[in-house]
Order: C-alpha cells, then sequence, then structure tokens
C-alpha cells in the first residue's frame, strides 16, 4: 500500500493493488482456521501492521477485519489470547484510527469478560495506560486487574474498605476458581497482578481516586500467608495459605509492590502494620537472600516516605522507634554465613547513612549499636563483594564522624590506625578488583568533600593513592585514578585565573609566575606522569579518560602559557616526548622523573590529544569492518589455494 504511485490510496478496498487484496484475504483464511499457530500468525501481520503503518486505509483494513476478530471470541478457549491482546492494543494505540467510529471500546470490552483472569490483565493494564479512553471501559479494566488482590482480601476476612472498586471486584468466581485451581495458577496470577499494579502507580493517567489503603492491606496480607502468619477466615483463604506457604515468588513480588506503595502514605494504623510485617521478614530465618534484600529496599522506602516535621530532615519519632527494632536485625544480618547477606545488610546501611548521617537521632541510635564496629570487621571479610560494601559504607559513616577507628590486624593488642591507612592497605593487597574500585571511589568523594584525612596533607596522599593506581591491574582502578586526578586538578587550578562568564570584557592572559606556582603541586604529586602514562594504556576508556583530563589541563591554561613556549625545544622537552613514544610503542618501564611545568605545557602543546581523541572514538573494528579488510579476510580463507587468489580479487 505505501509502494503506490502518487497521491492517497484509495479507501475503497476494491481499488487496491492486487497483491495487497491477496494479503488480506490469506489473512481472513487464517483467522477462518482452526490450527491456533495459523491465527497466530494472522494476528502478529496484524499488530505489526497496525504498529508501524498510521495511514488512512489501516482504518478500512480494521473495519473489515475486526468482525473475524471478534468472532475469535465466541470460541472456548479463546485462541492466541497473547497475541490478540497485543493486537487490540496496537490498534487502540494507533493514531490512524478513530476508537469509537470502528468499534473498537466495543471490542475491548467484550475481549475483557471473555479472557481467563490470567490472559486479561496484560489488556486490562494495556487499557488502563491508554490516554484517551472511555470511562466506563478503565472502571471494568481496572476491577479486572483488582480481582486477584479482593479474593485475597475476602478470603481472610478483611473488608476491602469504603473503595467502590475493590468491593465490586470480589465476587467473581473465575478468579476464585484460578487462584486455587493449582499452586503454579495462583502464584502466576499474583505475581502478574503486582507487577501490573507496579508498573501503573506511578503513571499519571492511573485510575483515580487510587485505592490505596487496600492495596496496603493486600500486599502485607499476602506477605502474612507466605510466613503463615496470617488467619484465614475461609476455606478459600486456608487453601491459599496452604499454596503460599513459603513461597519466594510472591513473597518477591508482594515486597517490591510494598515499596512502590510508599510513594503514598495511608492510616498510622496500616503503616505500623506494615513496618511490622517487613520487621518479620528480616528477623525470619526462613527468609532467603533475595527476600532479605527487597525486604530491607522496602524497609528503606517506607522509612524514607514517613511524614517529617516542617523544617526538620530527621526521622520521625515512629519510624525512630522502627529504626532501634532495626539495627539489633542490622547487626544480626551483618553476621550472617550467607554473603548476599552481609552485603545487603551492608547496602541498607549505606543508603541510611547517605540520607540521615546528618541527624542527630539516627546518629545517637546508630553509634549505640554494634553496627559500625560490625562494618569494620568486614573490611577483611573472605568474600570481595563484601569487602567493597563495607569500603563504601565506611567512607560513608567517616564523612558524617561515625565510624570507629580500625583495629591493625597485626596487633590484636588494640593498637589503632587510622582508616586512611587501612583503606590504602586494601588498594595495595587486595586480589580482587571490587574492593580496590570502591577505594577509589571512596577516595575521590573524600577529596571532593575535603574530607579532615585528606585535607591534612593533600599532596601526600594524592601522590601515595596515584602512585599505587598507576600500577593496578584492573583498568577501572586506574580509570578512578583519573577521575580523582581531575577532581584534584579542579581544585588546584580553581582560584587560579578565574574570569566571570558573564563579564563583557575578554578575560586577560594571566602572568606565567602563578600559573608555573599552581601547576607546582600537580608535578610534585606526578599527576603528569600518570596522566601520559594513562594516555597510551591498552585499555581504551582509560586512555579516552586520559586524554580528556590532559585536554582540559590544556584549555585551563591556554591564555595563560604564551611566555613559557620558550622551553618547548629544550632537552627535558625532548626527553619527554621520547618517552611517550615508546610508551606508545609498548615499552612503558620508564618513568619520567620529576618534571617542570614548562616542560609539561610543552608537551601538552606537542602532543596530537584531539587526533588521538579521535582514533579512540572510532570503535576498536573499524579497520575489521573495511572492504580491504574483508579482501583480506578472503584471501587468507582460500590462500592455500592458489589458483583461486584472482577470482577473490
Amino acid at each position: 500500500m505505501q509502494g503506490l504511485a502518487e497521491g492517497h490510496p484509495s479507501l475503497q478496498a476494491g481499488d487496491w493493488p492486487v497483491c495487497a487484496q491477496k494479503i488480506v484475504g490469506h489473512i481472513e483464511e487464517s483467522l477462518h482456521s482452526t490450527a491456533v499457530p495459523q491465527i497466530t500468525q494472522a494476528l502478529n501481520v496484524l499488530t505489526t501492521t497496525f504498529g508501524h503503518c498510521h495511514d488512512p486505509w489501516t482504518q478500512v483494513l480494521w473495519v473489515r477485519l475486526s468482525p473475524l476478530v471478534g468472532s475469535l471470541l465466541e470460541k472456548d478457549p479463546v485462541p492466541a489470547a497473547h497475541s490478540l491482546v497485543d493486537l487490540l492494543l496496537s490498534v487502540a494505540r494507533s493514531p490512524g484510527l478513530s476508537s469509537s467510529s470502528c468499534g473498537l471500546w466495543e471490542t475491548l470490552a467484550q475481549t475483557l469478560n471473555h479472557l481467563s483472569p490470567t490472559q486479561a490483565g496484560p489488556l486490562a493494564l494495556g487499557i488502563l495506560k491508554l490516554q484517551d479512553c472511555p470511562q466506563v471501559l478503565r472502571a471494568q479494566a481496572f476491577v479486572i486487574l483488582l480481582q486477584p488482590l479482593a479474593c485475597v482480601l475476602k478470603a481472610t476476612g478483611q473488608d476491602p474498605g469504603p473503595s467502590d472498586v475493590l468491593d465490586s471486584a470480589t465476587g467473581d468466581s473465575l478468579t476464585v476458581d484460578a487462584l486455587l485451581s493449582s499452586k503454579a495458577a495462583c502464584v502466576g496470577l499474583l505475581c502478574r497482578t503486582l507487577a501490573h499494579l507496579e508498573l501503573l502507580q506511578p503513571l499519571p493517567q492511573r485510575p483515580c481516586p487510587w485505592p490505596q489503603e487496600p492495596l496496603l492491606g493486600a500486599a502485607v496480607t499476602l506477605l502474612q500467608l507466605c510466613r503463615g502468619s496470617a488467619s484465614p477466615a475461609s476455606d478459600v483463604g486456608r487453601h491459599l495459605c496452604a499454596l503460599l506457604l513459603g513461597c519466594v515468588r510472591v513473597q518477591r513480588a508482594a515486597l517490591d509492590f510494598l515499596g512502590t506503595l510508599s510513594q503514598e502514605t495511608g492510616p498510622q494504623e496500616l503503616v505500623t502494620e506494615v513496618f511490622a510485617v517487613l520487621l518479620e521478614y528480616l528477623r525470619s530465618p526462613d527468609s532467603s537472600p533475595t527476600v532479605l534484600k527487597k525486604a530491607f529496599q522496602a524497609t528503606f522506602r517506607w522509612l524514607l516516605s514517613s511524614p517529617k516535621t516542617p523544617g526538620c530532615c530527621d526521622l520521625e519519632p515512629h519510624a525512630l522507634l522502627v529504626l532501634r527494632e532495626l539495627l539489633p536485625v542490622l547487626q544480626k544480618r551483618l553476621c550472617s554465613p550467607c554473603w548476599e547477606v552481609r552485603d545487603s545488610g551492608l547496602e541498607f546501611l549505606t543508603q541510611m547513612t547517605r540520607h540521615w548521617g546528618g541527624q542527630a537521632g539516627f546518629r545517637h541510635a546508630l553509634l549505640a549499636s554494634e553496627v559500625p564496629k560490625l562494618t569494620e570487621q568486614l573490611l577483611r571479610d573472605p568474600e570481595s563483594y563484601v569487602r567493597a560494601s563495607a569500603v563504601t559504607v565506611m567512607g560513608q559513616l567517616s564523612s558524617q564522624g561515625l565510624h570507629v577507628t580500625p583495629v591493625s590486624p597485626e596487633h590484636p593488642g588494640g593498637q589503632q590506625k587510622s582508616l586512611l591507612v587501612e583503606l590504602l592497605h586494601i588498594l595495595s593487597t587486595d586480589s580482587e578488583g571490587f574492593p580496590r574500585r570502591a577505594v577509589m571511589q571512596v577516595f575521590t568523594q573524600w577529596l571532593r568533600d575535603h574530607h579532615a584525612d585528606v585535607a591534612g596533607d593533600t599532596e601526600q596522599f594524592m601522590a601515595r593513592v596515584l602512585q599505587v593506581a598507576s600500577q593496578d591491574l584492573d583498568w577501572e582502578v586506574r580509570a578512578q585514578g583519573l577521575e580523582l586526578a581531575l577532581v584534584f586538578l579542579e581544585q588546584t587550578l580553581g582560584q587560579f585565573h578565574s574570569h566571570c562568564p558573564y563579564a563583557v570584557t575578554p578575560p586577560v592572559a594571566a602572568p606565567a609566575g602563578p600559573l608555573a606556582q599552581a601547576l607546582q603541586p600537580l608535578c610534585r604529586v606526578r599527576l603528569f606522569e600518570f596522566a601520559f602514562r594513562a594516555l597510551f594504556d591498552c585499555d581504551r576508556p582509560v586512555a579516552q579518560k586520559s586524554c580528556d583530563l590532559l585536554l582540559f589541563l590544556r584549555a585551563k591554561t591556554a591564555s595563560s602559557s604564551g611566555s613559557l613556549q620558550e622551553s618547548r625545544s629544550g632537552p627535558d622537552v625532548a626527553s619527554v616526548e621520547a618517552a611517550l613514544q615508546r610508551w606508545q610503542a609498548g615499552d612503558q618501564g620508564q618513568p619520567l622523573g620529576d618534571l617542570e611545568p614548562e616542560v609539561v605545557l610543552a608537551v601538552l602543546r606537542s602532543v596530537d590529544l584531539e587526533g588521538l581523541r579521535g582514533a579512540l572514538a572510532e570503535g576498536s573494528d573499524h579497520m575489521e569492518k573495511s572492504p580491504q579488510s574483508l579482501l583480506q579476510d578472503m584471501l587468507a580463507t582460500v590462500g592455500v589455494l592458489g589458483e583461486n587468489e584472482a577470482d577473490c580479487y
């Protein structure tokens, strides 16, 4: 249809090209078929058509085929239900169709009624996501989406609340049958329902009013059913409890949904119940590592959403009570034999410290616990992921003044050392990359924040860290070292040659003396040797980062380096350029030694940084994809057959 000559295709199907008419006829035959694969293919073809083409003729096509599509609903069971849902939603989203004039809304309503609860969920979610949709259809879709949770509430003897939507969703026998038919069917339906509602909750077009209170109650009830702590009020409830007891899939889905519901609040009694069930999961020895992780995440989100006192960022009184109950649980989890649990606990502590580390209530509760001491001990955990998380937490705690001073393992009698020394030891000796990367990230943040351990002697700190990072075999550690170097560079040159971007007059070049003085600290910590060596690093991200750093430095000093250009041809410059050439060739053994600012600026001007950046930006296989490379591959493949060489050329 799109291949026709000028002008729009005729809206009369009889005037369409013969080939198009044959295709439509074939689709009609397929929709009449009793073979499900053939029906599925026809529906998929139409889904693609309406999804990619929005010309007026598509409405003619839908009007012609919609009776055949609707006739599929008369079959039991409905064939190719998933493909049918995809097609109907594709048509509903198409801007080329007038949904009201082509009977689409009626078809959607009939489909919702004919599909099983499992099949109807995706269609209901898709309808609720539509921007322009009749309110009656939206209400019908929302009722269908809520039916499984309404059945759970009814089975446990809970009032669905004042919401008419939940109340009207409770009496569907098909949904009850689907829930009770088997464990797999029950778990699948509940997990899909929770996932659909989780997607719907943050959308602006979600139904209003949103039944926050009954949904909270349903999520809590599901978690209680999975733990066996619910009190079923009927045979259906007892059967549900038997099906869901210990089900990790439903636990994970319900915890995710419960975390999403924290974006809004609820009655205080219900919020108290939310924290109670979360603490129950965090305390339980039966909770799997993934369930514990999600329980920690949901707990943090609910603590974050606790109502705040105006003008105060601290946790509100009820949340502080929860925190005091939570910290002993966290202590226990930090001692878990399962490394995933220890890691999840450290991640949770990092999140809390980042948000409330400066608040008096949180600080008092944390320092009164054993959590900081246990966290310090995990710096020497046998699992590298845990050591990395412990490094991150200790960096956070130290920034907030909440850490304990590490005890040297070489002196168990109690001799203490600073956290900086401990982290430098990890950076130098840890056999795994994750903890070393975490140390570099902590050091970079400390430098940005002017941490006391760093600000005391910043040059000594930078020299030690860059020396270790330059020799690290992990490219991410070297790349993070360049990030650290960039922060130091910005801080060192920050006060030099500052110019207001809104000034009318252009900046005046500063004398060379202050520039040389500003560059001296960078030379003393051997930042330039680290950056120049990284320029020819075998790992492209490291070389790109070094190139960006040196280009930044050159731009920063360009207007002030004119009087230093006489050093360009000196012997020191020549020796540095020769060393760089050897490094580029792969011989990186010889160090540059102490560099003077004049030499650094001269080398910066002589190196083609723009060209190097362009080469690094190209894909690593840009040569291998060329036609010449293809011919070389062909020749190499048949190189043993001399008579084929001419044919290949």
